[in-house]
């Protein structure tokens, strides 16, 4: 280990298999006390069982597991829980009925004559979202009423209240601002300072370059290699992670051309949260919506598909006005609309059940003869998304929740193009995916495009607004409060324009003046 640090876990020839696929094969790996250690690896590469095999969520086939220089052997979550292995996953494990502070202390409320002291549960409650960085929540605030950024930062305070050795992060900033991110990093590192060991699974690289002081990369179920952080550039990283020559390199943008308008917004409001949205985009056009996290983008698709009640405002189709009702009406023939949303666990995908079903499921009513599905024809729609998409999977009757998460994002794309949708809204559909599968999804974006997909796209990444967009629009306090095209599109003036301040003409898309 790095300084001479003993290890403080260790595996050591670790296999796992699920079915005919090989999760890990043959791992070796060991982490240190008082560091930070950076799990890197495309979508599949063996992180997420890695970590699951750490925490007692599954059981290797085959290897030995060390902690703290002992045998272990975690036969459930709760026995490493109270060894002091402690994980933040990506999907939360909240109760949104209950308030923040039952949750934060549901494994063990502080009590009084036996029963709860809801008091001293909302202090504690309290004290652990302040060394979590998240002082504007309120203890007694129901989970269900926050946003997805909150509760990421309730489920960090809640790992916090039980006092971990070992604290294991899988993209627990993939859904936070900036702001709250720079909050991690300070209670990581005051972590590190104590002793633990964490271990931080990200697919941004400049988290890691921030944090970590080891960094270890898997590929294909295999531990490739493990190097002290800055000994590597990104690049050289990446082609570990991929096993290949990588270019960080977006689909070519066409030339401008006058194109029909298909999507026209006027003076759309919803309650405090939209006001007077105005937006054109025309057919083969990809329009970013950029700005800081929570300034009406995600409300603006809602409202768009038909969730929210009560806009005011017109929205027109191939210039014909539609009062967009519901999902359903969104849907269908006279508007085309599809929305690949944020959370594709809890909003976009149903993981009980087969890949079969999951991608066929927005398109069933146009696979439906006489109320009897075609199977024929869904089978051979479904294996066109597939190889399109380049989804990886076992078959199509495997619960969609074997899969990686990447695969399991082609899914939610691939649910909505089966319903060849003219009008795409996408909310930050590439949060937490891997740089590969990335790619292929800016290829595919572009590719849509290209065929004539109207394509409205949100994102908190500001390299997929410069590389992917013709147009950017940027919301403020939500309101579009400036529209970037062309060589104005660049991060600097992306970053003034969401903080309401001037932008800087005539620079070149990468940033340089002209």
């Amino acid at each position: 280990m790095a300084d001479g640090a003993a290890p403080f876990w260790r595996m050591k020839g670790v296999s796992k298999r699920y079915g005919g696929v090989r999760a890990l094969d043959k791992v070796d790996f060991e982490c240190a006390p008082g560091r930070i250690h950076a799990i890197l690896g495309e979508n599949g590469a063996g992180k997420s069982t890695l970590i699951k095999i750490i925490a007692g969520v599954v059981q290797p086939d085959e290897g030995q597991l060390e902690f703290l220089g002992q045998p272990a052997s975690f036969k459930s979550p709760a026995e490493a829980t109270k060894a002091g292995i402690v994980c933040v996953f990506q999907e939360l494990s909240l109760m949104p009925d209950l308030t923040v502070a039952d949750n934060i202390c549901i494994t063990d409320p502080p009590r009084k004559f036996g029963l709860i002291d809801y008091g001293a549960q909302s202090r504690r409650a309290e004290e652990l979202l302040r060394r979590a960085g998240c002082t504007d929540v309120h203890p007694d605030e129901l989970v269900k009423n926050l946003p997805l950024s909150r509760r990421q930062m309730v489920e960090i305070a809640k790992a916090l209240g039980r006092k971990p050795k070992m604290l294991i992060l899988d993209e627990a900033t993939s859904a936070l601002t900036a702001t709250d991110v720079a909050k991690v990093y300070q209670t990581l590192k005051m972590l590190r300072q104590e002793g633990l060991s964490i271990l931080y699974i990200s697919h941004r690289m400049h988290e890691i370059a921030e944090l970590a002081d080891d960094c270890s990369v898997f590929r294909n179920g295999r531990h490739i290699e493990t190097f002290p952080k800055g000994s590597k550039s990104d690049d050289q990283v990446v082609e570990l992670m991929i096993g290949r020559e990588y270019k960080h390199v977006f689909p070519p943008k066409p030339a401008p051309s006058a194109r029909p308008c298909v999507l026209q917004i006027d003076k759309l409001s919803w309650n405090d949260r939209l006001h007077d949205i105005s937006l054109s985009v025309n057919r083969g056009e990809i329009v970013g919506l950029g700005g800081l996290d929570g300034q009406g983008q995600r409300e603006l698709l809602l409202a768009l598909f038909g969730v929210l009640r009560g806009c005011n405002g017109t929205v027109a189709i191939d210039g014909k006005p539609q009062r967009i009702a519901s999902p359903r009406h969104a849907k269908s023939a006279d508007v085309g609309m599809a929305l690949i949303p944020e959370d594709r666990k809890t909003e976009g995908l149903m993981l009980p059940m087969s890949v079969r079903d999951n991608i066929s499921m927005a398109a069933i009513s146009q696979l439906s003869k006489v109320l009897v599905v075609d199977r024929a024809a869904e089978n051979a729609r479904i294996a066109e998304m597939v190889q399109k998409l380049g989804i990886k999977i076992g078959s199509i009757d495997d619960p969609v929740a074997t899969l990686s998460g990447g695969n399991q994002q082609k899914v939610v794309i691939g649910k909505w193009l089966m319903t060849d949708a003219r009008i795409v809204l996408l909310n930050d559909p590439t949060r937490g995916i891997d740089v590969g599968t990335k790619q292929e999804l800016y290829q595919l974006l572009r590719s849509l495009a290209d065929a004539g997909t109207t394509i409205l796209f949100y994102t908190t990444d500001y390299d997929e607004l410069v590389g992917c967009c013709d147009r950017v629009a940027i919301m403020y306090d939500g309101r579009i409060l400036r529209e970037l095209a062309g060589a104005e599109i660049n991060e600097h003036n992306i970053v003034a324009s969401s903080l309401n301040l001037p932008v800087e003409r005539n620079l070149q898309p990468g940033g340089a003046a002209a």
